[in-house]
């Protein structure tokens, strides 16, 4: 698959301006803020979008989906981009702040479980997951690889990805569940962080969307429980079912969109946006033709 460097620092697909103003030159502009996650894709769609609309600018800036809905919710971006749903929290905020959160579904990702590529684990089990994330597990001989201390990297817990792998995999879903990551976690201020360390670091363990798995690295297969089969993160899998850690990815507007924020919106949903997600190796949420 075709990896994408991720920049955490704004993408201008011309000059930054605040949401819904003109720049010096006249040209209408919109701004977009949000997950890391999904800031490859959405610069690709910004350069495409404006390709052939000289007057119009489109601002992508990273930072993790908390970001994005602080910046929503601020005025300061025209969309958020969001790797999981908005939390109760979040729309009392909103609410308060007069705002009204609108969901666009855009596509599906998979969280891939990477390790070094000298590594000889292959798979493991959400549980075996949990426990290494959690600090029960600590040793690579225990799950099957050499008598080497574990390195957690996680994403900070302003990241959407952050938020999804504790829910649904450190807490397996419970909403009851306190489980935390453990303190040995060494919390990462991005996915292409992450990436490098387990690059250059044969004991390191971390999660990232599949956008960058390559030959460079190791993803592991993943399965439910020890009887089930153990699934590997493809487009397929998580279109599918089959692969265990998959999710939604989301657009978040102020109300119902309108103007040039409605257009980009209708773009990332039409088939031309859709291939782009299938491009950048996400899921498309409808079928699209190659």
């Amino acid at each position: 698959m075709r990896f994408f460097k991720i920049f955490a620092l704004c993408f201008l697909i011309a000059s930054c301006s605040h949401p819904h103003q003109n720049d010096d030159g006249g040209r209408e502009s919109i701004q977009i803020k949000g997950s890391d996650t999904i800031v490859n894709l959405a610069q690709v769609w910004a350069e495409r979008f404006v390709a052939n609309k000289p007057d119009v600018n489109v601002g992508v800036t990273g930072g993790g989906s908390g970001t994005g809905f602080a910046a929503l919710f601020n005025a300061t971006c025209d969309i958020a981009m969001s790797s999981r749903e908005i939390e109760e929290r979040e729309k009392t905020l909103a609410q308060n702040k007069k705002v009204s959160p609108l969901e666009f579904k855009v596509g599906l990702d998979g969280l891939a479980i990477l390790v070094n590529k000298d590594n000889p684990v292959d798979k493991l089990t959400i549980s075996q997951l949990r426990d290494i994330f959690t600090a029960k597990i600590t040793n690579w001989k225990e799950v099957g690889g050499y008598d080497e201390k574990i390195v957690i990297l996680s994403r900070e817990s302003n990241s959407g990805t952050h938020m999804f792998f504790k829910e649904h995999v450190i807490r397996g879903g419970d909403k009851n569940s306190k489980e935390e990551f453990s303190p040995r976690s060494l919390l990462m201020p991005s996915s292409q962080a992450i990436y490098d360390e387990i690059y250059q670091n044969p004991h390191a363990l971390g999660y990232v969307g599949m956008g960058f798995i390559n030959a460079k690295v190791k993803a592991l297969s993943v399965s439910v429980d020890e009887n089930s089969e153990y699934i590997y993160p493809t487009s397929e899998n998580v279109l599918s079912g089959k692969y265990p850690i998959s999710r939604p990815l989301y657009l978040y507007t102020n109300g119902r969109p309108q103007g040039l924020t409605k257009d980009f919106i209708d773009y990332a949903l039409s088939d031309a946006g859709q291939k782009i997600v299938l491009e950048t190796d996400f899921v498309p949420i409808k079928a699209v033709s190659i």
